[in-house]
C-alpha cells in the first residue's frame, strides 16, 4: 500500500520538493497509525522543506510539524480506531515523517485527543502556531501579567503565531498592540482584535536605547533580533516578554537595565517539548474559554502541490494568517 506525501530531496543543486507515492512501510515503527485530515504550514516546516539542517538532518523527508485526523491502527491501549486526535511538536515533521502526507505513525505519548466540541479543521487552524501563542499567554500570566495591568505587544502580528496571539489576547480581555511592517494588513489585524497597530520599524528604533519609556506591560515576540530588544526595553515595571520566534534573527542585544531597574522577565517558549499534562491543559483551554474568534479570511486550505508554492511564500513573508494543508485535495 502506498500513499501521497510531499517529499523533500537533497541534490547537488539544492533541495527539491515533490509529491509522490510512498509505501506505508516507509513510516517509522511507532504504535499509532493516523490518517491525516489536516495539517498546517508553519515557518519551521518551510525551513525543513528547504534543507535547514538545524531542523531536519537527513533526506528524503516529509515535513509537517502538525497533524490532525483519525486513528486507524493502534498498539497503544489509550487509543482506539476511529478516535479523533492531534499531534503537534515533538519530532513530528523534523526527523520523523510529518503531516504533509496522508498518514503518519507516531508514539502514543505524542498524541492529544481532540476535544469533542471542536473539529480536526479547527485545531489545525490553530496548530503549533495557536498552541505556541497560548503557551506564551500561559507563561505571561504565571509571571503576573493580567488584562487590567496594561497593553500587550504582539510582534510579527500577521504571521501564524502572531495573528493567533492577537485573537487569543483579545478573547481573554487584553488590550492588544499589533506590530507589523505590512501596511495592507491593518484591516486584517483589526478584525482579529488589535486595539492599536504600530510599525515594526518603530520598535526597532527603540533598540538602540538601554531603556525606553514604558509602553506595554508585556509582549509576545515572534521575531527576535532588534525587535525583541525594542520590546524588552519598552516594558513597564515587572513586565515580561515571551520569546517564541526568530523570523528576523536568532540573536539580540540588551542591557541589564530592563531586568534590574524594572524587574522585567524574558520567558523562553518551547512548544515542541511541552510536557503532556500542560499540553492537554492548553488544548482544553483553546477549545473552550480561550477559543479565539477567527474571521473567515483568516485561513485558506490547499493541497500538497500548492503547499510547495506556499513554502516559499512563508519564507518571504508573504503569508497572512494560516495555511491549512489537506493531503486529500
Amino acid at each position: 500500500m502506498t500513499f501521497s506525501a510531499l517529499r523533500v530531496y537533497e541534490s547537488e543543486s539544492g533541495f527539491l520538493q515533490k509529491i509522490e507515492q510512498i509505501p506505508m512501510t516507509d513510516l517509522p515503527d511507532h504504535d499509532v497509525l493516523i490518517k491525516v485530515e489536516f495539517s498546517s504550514l508553519n515557518y519551521k516546516d518551510a525551513l525543513s522543506a528547504t534543507g535547514n539542517k538545524g531542523i531536519t538532518r537527513s533526506f528524503p523527508h516529509t515535513p509537517g510539524i502538525d497533524a490532525a485526523g483519525t486513528v486507524v491502527e493502534s498498539r497503544d491501549k489509550n487509543f482506539t480506531n476511529g478516535q479523533k486526535v492531534l499531534v503537534t511538536g515533538y519530532d513530528l515533521g523534523m526527523n520523523t515523517h510529518g503531516g504533509f502526507g496522508e498518514y503518519i505513525r507516531v508514539p502514543g505519548n505524542w498524541i492529544v485527543t481532540i476535544p469533542a466540541n471542536v473539529t480536526s479543521e479547527f485545531v489545525m487552524k490553530l496548530g503549533t502556531a495557536g498552541f505556541t501563542a497560548a503557551l506564551s499567554l500561559h507563561r505571561l500570566e504565571h509571571n503576573g501579567i493580567s488584562p487590567e495591568k496594561g497593553k500587550i505587544l504582539v510582534t510579527g502580528a500577521t504571521g501564524g503565531v502572531g495573528s493567533l496571539a492577537v485573537a487569543l489576547l483579545k478573547k481573554t480581555g487584553y488590550t492588544v498592540v499589533a506590530a507589523t511592517r505590512k501596511q495592507n494588513a491593518h484591516k486584517f489585524l483589526y478584525e482579529l482584535g488589535a486595539d492599536e497597530i504600530i510599525s515594526t520599524e518603530e520598535i526597532v528604533s527603540f533598540s538602540d536605547r538601554p531603556l525606553n519609556k514604558a509602553l506595554w506591560q508585556g509582549a509576545i515576540d515572534t521575531v527576535g533580533g532588534s525587535v525583541l530588544t525594542g520590546a524588552i526595553c519598552s516594558c513597564s515595571m515587572f513586565g515580561a516578554v515571551a520569546a517564541c520566534g526568530l523570523t528576523q534573527s536568532a540573536f539580540f542585544k540588551s542591557s541589564v537595565y530592563p531586568f534590574i531597574l524594572r524587574g522585567n522577565a524574558l520567558l523562553g517558549i518551547n512548544s515542541a517539548e511541552t510536557p503532556m499534562g500542560l499540553r492537554k491543559t492548553i488544548w482544553q483551554k483553546l477549545s473552550a474559554e480561550w477559543a479565539p474568534a477567527l474571521p473567515q479570511t483568516f485561513s485558506q486550505s490547499c493541497g500538497l502541490e500548492e503547499t510547495i508554492h506556499k513554502i516559499h511564500d512563508i519564507l518571504e513573508g508573504k503569508i497572512v494568517g494560516r495555511i491549512l494543508v489537506n493531503p486529500l485535495l
